[in-house]
């Protein structure tokens, strides 16, 4: 897909009994999400990115406990860690740069969030969270 993030990566399952097949229109998007992990690999100076879960069929998604609603499902989120980094820091470094992202959450101070836009014509909506054990609010 791109220099440093391929197709296996962004579908891979640890529920190997599930079918995690992305159909076309969700290829594309991983493409785009795919695109935008270059740049934010780039931001960071080059560190290498470890992703934990990017597409979700919803047989995947249904056995993480994840909603419908979650842009994992369409193939336009993926959950990674920088070894080298905080999940503060990646967030910290993300909201920096002015990437195009749609929402970047430090979920559980274990992993970061980050999600393009639904659409290559929507507009990112800038989201900065944090979820964790307490609940969802503004990353400030």
């Amino acid at each position: 897909m791109t220099p440093y993030f391929t197709l296996e990566e962004l579908t891979h399952t640890d529920h190997r009994e599930l079918d995690n097949t992305p159909n076309e229109s969700e290829i594309a998007n991983i493409q785009r999400l795919a695109e935008f992990l270059e740049q934010v690999k780039e931001v960071l100076g080059g560190k290498p990115i470890m992703v934990n879960s990017a597409f979700r069929s919803k047989a995947v998604n249904d056995a993480v406990g994840s909603k419908d609603t979650s842009q994992h499902r369409i193939g336009c989120a993926a959950d990674i860690r920088v070894p080298s980094m905080t999940p503060d820091e990646v967030v910290r470094a993300v909201i920096a740069s002015g990437l195009p992202y749609d929402q970047i959450i430090r979920e559980f101070d274990r992993w970061t969030h980050v999600s393009i836009p639904n659409t290559p014509e929507a507009k990112p909506r800038k989201q900065a969270l944090i979820i964790d054990r307490t609940g969802t609010r503004a990353f400030v």
